[in-house]
């Protein structure tokens, strides 16, 4: 586990035996050039035990004993802890002066199972280390670099602890004091991915516990979900009627009633049905206020009751004080003693305060008695001037609480005055809030409007100014192909005549450069279309416009008639250089002058 420590197996591989001769102890010391010292850190006194191989009265303190297997508890400040060597196969370790400060470890990480261990002797090989190392529990891998320090990975984070206790210790391979064969060792937590990721999904499978953990608590305190309501049919209305009029199972059969109407099963046909449920829910009206109606007069009973007990309580006190009176009288107070007088005047006191705070009690139930009484009254005066009477005939006293009940009603209404005039000044601060509320949304929702029509009366105006651009285009087209039939009728005489002229060899003879009527018409297209543009089009321009009424006409050819009618179709070159545009132009008005 991570924590380590208490619940650790104790079957850890031993380690050897802790050394009990100081002669020895003293040898090893001098070999690493060290003072020879006691186990405690002190130099060594003529009250060794040899036997013991410490000083007396100090145990010694070594986690790796054969046995034990766990991490040592916390050492108390005032007690040094006590290390010893530690002898291996190949190797000694030696502790470190335990006057020096405890080695220097950085923080933690999460899941740590790795170590770094530094200070390692030269000659030092993997087997060495693991010989070390594995008694500190299951080595998984050895990282070894050639700079005299290596990675250490353990099986458990309990046995990181163990590595760690090590740090400090001395250690030499063998009995050679070559300086190759011997290293300080440091031992650190190191960090490492293979750790980390392992503690990541330790925690997440303890997250997934947990939020199991609280599922399982969560569902088992959710409450129970309501029983389902069954569907409508004719068999569960009749059982559903039957339970209506039973007072027992009256509840769970209004609550399915409830469902089904909510659910939309009323229809023409069981409308019916539904209407002797409703009656029936409606017959048990008379004895929910029955019901009611003996429960309060259970509760007066219990009020009666209750005032003539604490009534003959009120009666106990005054008794019990009383005596407390009469005892604190010159005749029977000078026969007590000190003590006694105080404890009576004590009790005294206390009786006092009881009995006035239990009087308070019963003259509140009365209060609520007179104030119930006294709205009876004003329901009926006639009934309130009797009882006036007879109260003013029977006793004096009464007058007296009445006084007080008049007297705490007047005071109760004026608290009513005064919350009604709260009321009333809250309503009509509502109603001014609320008003002037309305009359900000009308007013904003004017102004939407307004703007909304603003924004209409400028597209009105807008549509209106593209209309009327569209009709004076339409009457100049209108005007243009009205000029355009002028002009063909024109020509079309000026050939006639021409033609009655001329001989009828000559007719014969000359070839007329318009030579069909699909060419005609062409002609009279071309011509509109370039009286239309004054200063000319080029032939392209020209021809997409004819390919649009006939997709067959090409440009060879309308250029072909074009040049053949030089009177009508003039071509002109516009622009200078790279610009160079040839443009047609209509001549015919001219064309008619010189002919």
């Amino acid at each position: 586990s991570a924590d380590g420590g208490g619940n650790l197996s104790l079957d850890s591989i031993p380690m050897g035996l802790p050394m009990s001769d100081p002669a020895a102890w003293t040898t090893a010391m001098n070999n690493l050039g060290m003072a020879p010292m006691g186990m405690a850190g002190q130099p060594l006194l003529p009250d060794f035990d040899p036997a013991l191989g410490m000083m007396t009265g100090i145990p010694p303190i070594n986690p790796m004993m054969p046995g034990l297997g766990i991490v040592p508890p916390p050492i108390p400040p005032d007690m040094p802890a006590v290390k010893e060597i530690i002898h291996c196969k190949s190797c000694t370790l030696f502790p470190p002066n335990p006057h020096l400060p405890p080695p220097a470890t950085r923080e933690r990480p999460p899941g740590c199972k790795t170590v770094f261990v530094g200070g390692l002797p030269e000659n030092a090989t993997e087997q060495i280390i693991m010989e070390v190392f594995e008694q500190c529990g299951e080595v998984i891998a050895i990282r070894k670099s050639k700079k005299n320090f290596c990675h250490i990975r353990f099986a458990e984070e309990f046995m990181v602890d163990k590595a760690l206790y090590l740090s400090g210790y001395r250690i030499r391979l063998g009995s050679s004091t070559d300086k190759k064969d011997t290293g300080r060792l440091h031992v650190d937590f190191a960090q490492a991915r293979d750790d980390l990721y392992e503690w990541e999904c330790k925690q997440r499978m303890l997250a997934r516990e947990e939020r199991h953990r609280r599922r399982l608590e969560e569902e088992r305190f959710r409450p129970p979900s309501p029983p389902p309501v069954v569907h409508y049919s004719d068999h569960e209305c009749s059982v559903v009627a039957e339970k209506l009029k039973d007072d027992t199972k009256f509840s769970e059969a209004i609550q399915t009633l409830l469902t089904w109407i909510e659910r939309g099963e009323v229809n023409r046909r069981t409308a019916n049905n539904f209407y002797s449920m409703i009656q029936s829910a409606n017959s048990h009206i008379r004895r929910l206020v029955n019901e009611k109606a003996a429960h309060e007069k259970e509760m007066e009973e219990a009020k009666e009751k209750f005032k003539l007990a604490l009534s003959g309580i009120l009666v106990q006190f005054e008794q019990i004080v009383a005596v407390y009176h009469s005892a604190s009288k010159q005749k029977a107070w000078d026969h007590f003693t000190k003590a006694q007088r105080k404890n009576i005047s004590v009790w005294c006191k206390q009786a006092e305060e009881m009995r006035n705070i239990h009087n308070d009690e019963l003259m509140g139930i009365r209060r609520e008695e007179e104030m119930e009484m006294s709205d009876e009254e004003i329901e009926d005066p006639a009934e309130m001037k009797e009882t006036e009477e007879s109260a003013l005939v029977s006793q004096v006293e009464a007058l007296k609480e009445e006084n007080d009940s008049l007297r705490w009603q007047l005071d109760a209404y004026r608290n009513e005055v005064e919350l009604l005039k709260q009321e009333q000044g809250k309503a009509s601060r509502d109603e001014d809030t609320t008003k002037e509320q309305q009359m900000k949304l009308l007013q904003q929702a004017l102004q939407g409007m307004q703007k909304h029509l603003l924004k209409v009366q400028d597209e009105y105006k807008k549509r209106e100014a593209e209309l009327e651009k569209v009709r004076e285009e339409k009457l100049k087209m209108e005007t243009l192909l009205e000029n355009l039939k002028e002009q063909e009728s024109s020509a079309s005489r000026v050939c006639a005549c021409s033609q009655e002229k001329e001989s009828p060899v000559e007719k014969v003879s000359s070839n007329s450069p318009v030579k069909s009527e699909r060419e005609v018409l062409l002609v009279g297209i071309i011509s509109t279309f370039l009286h239309v543009h004054p200063f000319g089009a080029s032939i392209e321009y020209i021809c997409s416009y004819l390919q649009r009424l006939d997709s067959k006409i090409c440009t060879a050819e309308v250029e072909v008639l074009m040049t053949r009618l030089q009177n009508t179709f003039r071509q002109e070159l516009s622009g200078v250089g790279a610009s160079l545009e040839k443009r047609w132009k209509f001549c015919g008005f001219d064309g008619l002058k010189m002919t």
